[in-house]
């Protein structure tokens, strides 16, 4: 935790807690937008332009919402656009870190150790966390956005001058659906798999828990009509935010979690669908089982022994 540019305190996954001890997400710190032109965009201000080899991720494979913005950079085809720094997966007391670890990062581009030291050379008086992921501005030396919804759709539109390839994840015909399906996959899975997991009041554990299978069953059901994916042979970003909750189901949650009235191997069409999603072109690549159990189960509050299950290694 930062504190006006100062590390206060070991990492603590539990950002916040209500009064019956329900999870509360911390809201991201930077919400400036990569635009065509350099013009603002839906927040935050201008001065941001669209060009090659300006922007840089830095994202953890452990973690859901940085994997989306890998997912969005190989499905928009701008790998050799925007570079990729990936973190260490293991939580440190001082949060992420950089390298030490097979397929982590060191920190080639600005020579940082952990992320909040990014964090305090883009704002030097910043309170918060050090969250992943982060777009950084090669040109300007600061954080561009933290938030993953906001990256995603820069990613997907943004560059489009530059190189113009693959789906457009957020149709305008779709925009409504997409923001009342988004909303119910971020509500009861995306963060109700973590309001499960960091539920500090078995009320809070019950409800979270009851919500995400509620969820899982009613997409079950959706897809068993054999739809492609989620807006029938349509690939937007809501089976992007789908995908990286279901892909870390049977590795975390159903067991670090206790997210385990069953896994979603026993759930047959959102098992295939996670499968069919994992098939796409350089999707494989965005995916790091070993990183994803290194990860979660590093988290002392939940497993102090640090003990790392066997299974699964594969998906």
């Amino acid at each position: 935790m930062l504190v006006n540019g100062v590390w206060q305190e070991n990492w603590q996954p539990v950002q916040s807690k209500d009064d019956e001890g329900r999870f509360i997400r911390q809201t991201s710190s930077f919400r400036n937008w990569v635009t065509p032109d350099g013009k603002p965009g839906p927040t935050g201000a201008g001065g941001f332009r669209a060009e090659q080899g300006r922007y840089h991720l830095y994202v953890a494979y452990i973690c859901p919402w940085a994997s989306r913005t890998l997912m969005v950079r190989e499905l928009k085809g701008l790998q050799d656009v925007i570079g990729v720094t990936v973190v260490n997966p293991r939580l440190t007391d001082q949060g992420w870190q950089l390298g030490d670890y097979p397929g982590a990062d060191e920190d080639a581009l600005n020579g940082v150790r952990y992320m909040h030291e990014l964090y305090t050379r883009a704002d030097p008086q910043i309170s918060g966390r050090a969250t992943v992921p982060v777009l950084w501005d090669r040109q300007t030396g600061t954080i561009v956005n933290n938030e993953s919804a906001d990256i995603v759709r820069m990613l997907n539109s943004a560059f489009a001058g530059i190189v113009n390839e693959g789906p457009d994840l957020h149709p305008e015909d779709l925009a409504g659906e997409i923001a009342l399906l988004n909303d119910f996959i971020y509500r009861n899975l995306n963060n109700g798999v973590y309001q499960a997991g960091f539920a500090s009041s078995q009320k809070a554990y019950d409800e979270a828990y009851d919500r995400v299978f509620s969820a899982l069953d009613e997409l079950e059901s959706c897809l068993a009509d054999g739809r492609r994916y989620l807006f029938g042979d349509r690939l937007t970003e809501t089976d992007v935010r789908l995908f990286v909750t279901l892909v870390r189901f049977d590795a975390a949650y159903h067991g670090l979690f206790k997210c385990n009235r069953n896994t979603l191997r026993e759930m047959p069409h959102l098992h295939a669908y996670m499968r069919r999603i994992l098939a796409l072109e350089g999707i494989a690549g965005t995916v790091n089982i070993d990183h994803i159990k290194a990860g979660y189960y590093s988290i002392k509050a939940l497993n102090p022994g640090g003990i790392v299950p066997a299974g699964p290694d594969a998906l």
